[in-house]
């Protein structure tokens, strides 16, 4: 038959197609094996076999109480905050610093969780919204907001409160331009941003009368 006949390409096509396909098999069993017997290349380090190394003992005081925890060094406040300590009012959006969503104070000042690592927080006083005040007894700052509707979906919400707050215990009598200013790191994605204002006077008048 001549080597260039219809029926030997058939032939050739369908022995390549074969092996094609038995060499896929093997190598996916292949792939399967290792991953049973070395574990998902892909797992996140906290979970896998070296689950303890690398660690450091990490020592944070959120909202006036102490936390003992072990973290790796790379650990940002913010994920040590909403995961391993379950205080979910600072937001993470961004995580980049733009957003100003993870809004906490540190000493009174605010800052970034999202950019500050949870190790060199140690030895400063973290306060969060969580630390204001309760629904049964708002702080100023955040019965303003209640009562000026400065909210849509709230998710930024955290955030502004602690900027608005961080800047009446810097200089109670703020007026709307100095707060406007002290909430330029903070962005409303829903545009709620006259109401928040309207809300950052009335604290400002509720702490004087206060």
């Amino acid at each position: 038959m001549p080597e260039d006949s219809p029926n030997r390409r058939s032939l050739s096509r369908r022995k390549f197609l074969r092996g094609a396909g038995t060499a896929i098999a093997v190598t996916g069993a292949g792939a399967l094996i290792s991953t049973k017997v070395n574990g998902d290349a892909t797992e996140p380090a906290e979970q896998g076999g070296t689950a303890q190394e690398g660690l450091v003992d990490v020592t944070l005081k959120v909202n006036g109480k102490t936390h003992q925890l072990k973290l790796q060094p790379r650990v940002t406040l913010l994920d040590a905050l909403r995961e391993r300590l379950q205080i979910t009012g600072p937001k993470k959006v961004c995580d980049r610093g733009n957003c100003g969503a993870c809004t906490v104070l540190r000493d009174g000042k605010p800052v970034y969780a999202c950019l500050t690592l949870a190790v060199d927080a140690q030895g400063s006083e973290i306060t969060t919204v969580e630390g204001f005040g309760t629904p049964e007894k708002m702080s100023e700052v955040q019965q303003a907001f209640v009562e000026k509707d400065a909210l849509m979906c709230g998710f930024c919400t955290p955030g502004f409160v602690t900027a608005v707050t961080a800047a009446l215990k810097k200089n109670p009598n703020a007026d709307n331009e100095e707060l406007r200013r002290a909430c330029r790191g903070n962005i409303c994605r829903c545009g709620t941003f006259n109401r928040v204002f309207e809300a950052a006077v009335e604290a400002a008048k509720k702490m004087k009368g206060a």
